[in-house]
């Protein structure tokens, strides 16, 4: 790790962002570290200021409004898990969060630190574009939203530019009898980075038909991936079987997964579709009221 580089903690969104336009490249953003910390011990970064951010308020908050929930970008994942009220309209979203690291990883690690890492393996930025969530950035021009499924643009690589801050997640709140599903594979039982990756939001009709959807994927590819085919083949059906297959040979049609000593291109795709089938199956009981 490096020993010259300089810690700032600002209280409020405007410091920070004037801390990390000066420093610029060579700044970097410490929400829980569990990310960064690494790194530096690595000897994949060295930055000349780390600026952490767990100290101004609105990158701690957790607001579910009549419109949206609001998640800051530092909040950590055991924060959100004790929340019931989102768990309850965010099942998936909730559960995603809860594979991220250990019991003691969750209590640093952050939904926003998941995504500014940029790893196409990671968690919750599936089930956060199925959710139609957005991000708010902040920067020396002022702010921008950006959807979460355009945040990242490659293996560790963001849209944020020097001096910019993710500062929250919106997350539209669902219409009733909606409800998502997050799913993915690991070669072990716990603590691992997914092989592959599926989430899912439904809505259903009273009908008991799909009214609206929209599915993602991970680890199958440089980025996540929103796939408008497979949520095309949903809308409108019994989520039969047949709909099924063609929102599973949607998703397969757009991997582009790497080969590695954790599982080979071929498998990754396959198991990407029968995760997503599963996941479907889930959102679509939580959407119905049904034990999932």
């Amino acid at each position: 790790m490096s020993a010259s580089a300089a810690y700032a903690a600002p209280e409020n969104v405007e410091a920070a962002v004037a801390l990390l336009a000066d420093a610029g490249p060579e700044g970097r953003v410490l929400a829980g570290g569990t990310d960064l910390i690494v790194q530096m011990r690595m000897g994949r970064c060295s930055p000349r200021l780390i600026v952490d951010v767990k100290r101004i308020p609105a990158l701690m908050i957790c607001e579910l409004g009549t419109e949206h929930l609001r998640l800051g970008a530092a909040l950590s994942t055991a924060e959100l898990r004790e929340r019931p009220e989102v768990r309850a309209l965010f099942p998936g979203l909730v559960e995603a969060a809860e594979l991220i690291g250990s019991e003691q990883v969750q209590g640093r690690a952050s939904l926003g630190g998941n995504l500014c890492n940029g790893s196409p393996a990671a968690d919750s930025v599936p089930v956060l574009i199925a959710a139609d969530a957005t991000c708010l950035i902040a920067g020396p021009a002022g702010t921008r939203e950006v959807p979460v499924e355009r945040f990242c643009t490659g293996p560790g690589e963001t849209v944020l530019a020097p001096g910019e801050l993710l500062v929250e997640l919106r997350v539209p709140r669902p219409p009733a009898r909606t409800a998502d599903a997050y799913l993915r594979f690991i070669p072990r039982t716990e603590m691992d980075i997914a092989v592959a990756g599926a989430a899912a939001q439904l809505e259903l009709g009273e009908d008991g038909r799909c009214r609206n959807a929209r599915v993602a994927i991970g680890a199958v590819a440089p980025t996540a991936l929103r796939v408008e085919e497979a949520a095309e083949a949903l809308v409108g059906s019994d989520l039969g079987e047949a709909a099924l297959e063609a929102a599973v040979a949607a998703v397969r049609a757009v991997c582009r997964p790497i080969d590695d000593v954790r599982a080979p291109a071929a498998y990754r795709t396959h198991v990407v579709g029968v995760l997503l089938k599963r996941a479907i199956g889930i959102a679509a009981r939580r959407a119905a009221g049904e034990p999932s």
